[in-house]
């Protein structure tokens, strides 16, 4: 069979082959191509190829991503008869930028009885989709927030790593990529770290725990890693993600102060104070103070509404506050009885305010105990109505001002004397009288300038400046020419 049969038949053989092949003599020429690697070029002819391998290289740009040699194209080193495979080259032509290709490339030389290269071919796949979906994937894996590693499972090294992982935690890049799992280690004080390793080692997923991570600077960091299972290329990792715990942390830490230092606040309030869920209003806690009043121990009273322990004497007062509460969130001040264990009924003022515990909504009520006070009110009218039926000894601006009392909000005339000392209603009587100083002094034996001194203050305390105006006031005022003494 002669050599240009052989070639013949290969090319029969290889041009409905999927892969690309180009065959090039030892002299450089470049003499056939299968549709296949036309494709690949973005060529319909051999020509748009070239003519020879200078060509090749003036048409085609041409950049290593892997195994790359010195400044020598595959093409070049197939004429050499060197032998390669998985050679990986971003290919563009330079007449038309927008047309560019991933090729994975080997070579095949083929030599004659005498050992001298007589058929070079080279070997393209395709590769562009696979690169491009590895070129998607690594920016949306470095741009994506959640912080996050990928480890290689054959070694347990960290391939990559994204910025929201070096930002939780401050390490640089360099760092991490390289290192093995317990050198830069993500499963670090795991809860369920035995487990973690073996899953990890299994190749399989690792259910979400948390995690204290150590970070460079010496300090930890609270997360929830997951790992997942993946392929990168060929090769199978695990990609590790991360959710900060730290403002998380943060805020439970400053939620348990709070509720501690509510939990304080709650019991050592003086005035009794009861807790009750704003959804059916169940009792959830009393304080001390509400224990010493009321005598109804958190055995007696957690877990049942008020009504049943029979803390309202009246339901329309219940009924009120209720509706109150949830109608506005609210109530200030209602004034109602409500039925202590040992004291009986007891006088008081009820004020409440919806809360909010644990996203929970609650309803905080304060029962103040006016007992004594309504007491000595009631003692007081009693003496009031008393002292009216019989007012023969009072003025009658007191008895007024005690209806006024009894009665609030009823008009009274007032008594203009009453505002008067007992030594300024003398001088006012004495003035009204007709005595003068020197007469008023020797009648109250009193030095003059004395006398002087409290009938100023009189007719200051009057805004009058003469003696003649204040017996003119007196009568203006329906007082009696002289007032008793």
């Amino acid at each position: 069979m002669t050599a240009g049969v052989d070639r013949s038949e290969l090319r029969q053989i290889i041009a409905g082959l999927t892969e690309g092949v180009i065959l090039v003599e030892p002299d450089q020429r470049i003499v056939w191509a299968n549709e296949a690697a036309l494709a690949m070029h973005g060529a319909e002819s051999l020509a748009e190829l070239g003519a020879t391998v200078d060509e090749y290289r003036a048409r085609f740009s041409l950049r290593y991503r892997n195994n790359r040699p010195p400044d020598q194209y595959p093409i070049e080193r197939v004429v050499r008869g060197e032998t390669f495979h998985d050679v990986i080259v971003d290919v563009r032509r330079t007449d038309r930028p927008d047309v560019d290709f991933v090729h994975s490339l080997r070579s095949i030389v083929a030599t004659d009885t005498s050992g001298t290269p007589s058929c070079l071919a080279l070997i393209l796949q395709n590769v562009t989709p696979q690169f491009e979906a590895e070129e998607r994937f690594e920016k949306t894996f470095n741009a994506n927030p959640a912080p996050a590693v990928i480890t290689r499972l054959s070694d347990l090294r960290h391939v990559k790593v994204n910025t929201g992982f070096l930002e939780m935690t401050g390490y640089t890049r360099d760092a991490v990529i390289g290192r093995s799992v317990y050198e830069v280690d993500v499963l670090a004080g795991a809860r369920s770290r035995d487990l973690a390793i073996a899953r990890l080692n299994a190749g399989t997923t690792v259910p979400q725990m948390e995690a204290c991570l150590g970070l460079p600077d010496g300090g930890t960091r609270f997360v929830i890693v997951a790992g997942q299972p993946m392929e990168l290329g060929d090769e199978p990792c695990m990609l590790f993600t991360f959710a900060d715990l730290e403002l998380r942390k943060k805020a439970e830490t400053a939620l348990r102060q709070s509720e501690e230092r509510f939990a304080k606040a709650f019991q050592l309030t003086p005035v009794p104070t009861m807790l009750c869920r704003a959804d059916g209003f169940a009792v959830t806690g009393i304080n001390e103070a509400f224990t010493r009043v009321f005598g109804y121990g958190q055995d007696k009273v957690v877990g049942r509404t008020p009504e049943e322990i029979g803390l309202w004497t009246k339901d329309a007062a219940r009924q009120r506050f209720e509706s109150a509460v949830i109608r506005t969130g609210s109530v200030l001040g209602l004034e109602t009885c409500l039925h202590a264990q040992e004291a009986g009924d007891l006088d008081c003022l009820v004020s409440a305010e919806r809360v909010t515990i644990n996203d929970e909504a609650f309803v905080l009520a304060v029962l103040q105990d006016i007992t004594e006070r309504k007491r000595s009110e009631r003692d007081l009218f009693v003496a009031i109505e008393a002292v009216m039926a019989d007012t023969s000894w009072f003025s009658r601006g007191l008895i007024e001002k005690l209806a006024s009392l009894r009665h609030p909000g009823e008009a009274s005339a007032e008594d203009p004397t009453l505002s008067l000392t007992v030594r300024e209603r003398q001088m006012l009587g004495l003035v009204c009288a007709g005595l003068s100083d020197d007469a008023i002094a020797k009648r109250l034996n009193l030095s003059r300038n004395t006398v002087r001194n409290h009938t100023a203050a009189l007719y200051r305390k009057l805004g009058l400046h003469k003696r003649s105006e204040v017996i003119v006031w007196a009568r203006e005022h329906g007082l009696p020419a002289t007032i008793p003494i």
